[in-house]
């Protein structure tokens, strides 16, 4: 397996890097916090993206997509990453269109996708509910079959983007009970919906989500999105490939917290010399470069490996969510830490950059729940 980017992500690297620097920086998620914006992100800004073919990235060209890989859409996530952008990569691309391009039906696609790979269509996976941590099983939302019609009647939460989607795929349970894998299904919802009650939230990265509470919400047989009560394995698939995703923006925001902390230890002075001489420092930060570095190879892996359809796909996603949450958690910290004084208040940018992968290590799945996972997919 090439761990190394192509002449060609190279280049779309350095499109990425320059076009978010210069419309999303750091400031600009600040603004968004304090305003309250309701939605946490701009549409024209992610009209632009779509405008320059980032969004298609992983959807056939056939439905408005660029038919590349995962592994080219790392290389944007992990720009955005660098300053925080808060565009709905994961919720409308990693999610909600990786439902629909994976189980939807031919016709699903074309209605949608298209809409997605330009910028106009937003979309979100409601598949959380209260006390489900990470089980994708656990799923108390009830769907029933009332003549030609399903009847969703339930709470999800921690929808993200939520708020802002026109169109929510929503996992209930069609037969079986608590944590059962059979019995669940994948629905399109239409975000406003007679029944639909949306509360939005924000995170402590300042990200948007919402709470979806269903109240007999009425949907067709057309919007079944997969088979019937075989829900359980597409949302694996999906959250697998959001998890990688999620893995190339983390690795973009601890490499850039990083590069702001070793900035920071070569111009601060203490005693008369640079904080950065210091042995007890220069070890803190080697440590952190040692665990980047670590966790920008095993999301290579897992990103070529979703590419290249491998048996293995599942156990490296794992790999890499693990590190990358370990390693996100340290470097933040420490970035924060040698930062002194000045990394504690909020006027200062790097906490921004604690927060978001504090966010990042608890969604879909934390460290400890994927060593266990890739431990069960082992044998073990």
């Amino acid at each position: 397996m090439n761990l190394v980017h192509s002449e060609d992500q190279e280049l779309l690297a350095k499109t990425a890097a320059d076009f978010v620097a210069a419309h999303s920086p750091v400031a600009r998620v600040r603004k968004l916090r304090d305003s309250k914006d309701p939605i946490g992100f701009s549409k024209e800004l992610w009209r632009e993206m779509a405008g320059l073919g980032w969004v298609g990235i992983p959807f056939p060209e056939g439905l408005g997509g660029a038919g590349m890989g995962f592994a080219d859409l790392a290389v944007v996530l992990e720009a955005l990453g660098r300053t925080l952008a808060p565009e709905p990569f994961v919720s409308t691309v990693l999610l909600g269109g990786q439902a629909v391009l994976l189980g939807g039906s031919e016709a699903q696609r074309k209605e949608i996708l298209p809409g997605v790979c330009s910028g106009e269509t937003l979309l979100a996976l409601a598949f959380e509910e209260p006390g489900s941590r990470y089980d994708v099983s656990r799923v108390a939302v009830r769907a029933d079959v009332e003549g030609d019609e399903w009847r969703l009647s339930g709470r999800k939460v921690h929808v993200l983007d939520g708020a802002a989607a026109d169109t929510i795929v929503v996992s209930a349970r069609t037969a079986g009970a608590g944590s059962d894998p059979e019995g669940i299904t994948l629905f399109l919802v239409p975000a406003r919906a007679r029944g639909v009650r949306i509360t939005a939230e924000q995170r402590i990265d300042s990200r948007g989500a919402a709470i979806v509470d269903l109240d007999s919400v009425a949907v067709g047989r057309a919007d079944v999105v997969g088979p019937v009560d075989r829900g359980a394995v597409l949302l694996e698939r999906v959250i697998d490939r959001a998890a990688a995703g999620l893995c190339a923006e983390t690795l973009g925001l601890m490499s850039e917290a990083f590069e702001r902390t070793l900035a920071y230890l070569k111009t601060r002075v203490q005693f008369g010399a640079p904080i950065g001489s210091f042995q007890a420092l220069k070890h803190r930060a080697a440590l952190c470069f040692i665990e980047i570095e670590l966790a920008r190879s095993a999301t290579m892996a897992a990103v070529r490996a979703l590419d290249e359809g491998s048996d293995d796909a599942s156990k490296l996603v794992s790999v890499a969510k693990a590190r990358c949450s370990d390693a996100a958690v340290l470097v933040t910290n420490e970035a924060v830490q040698m930062h002194g004084g000045i990394g504690m208040t909020d006027e200062h940018d790097i906490g921004f950059y604690m927060k978001r992968a504090r966010v990042a290590e608890l969604s879909f799945g934390d460290s400890a729940w994927h060593r266990d996972r890739f431990a069960r997919l082992e044998g073990f």
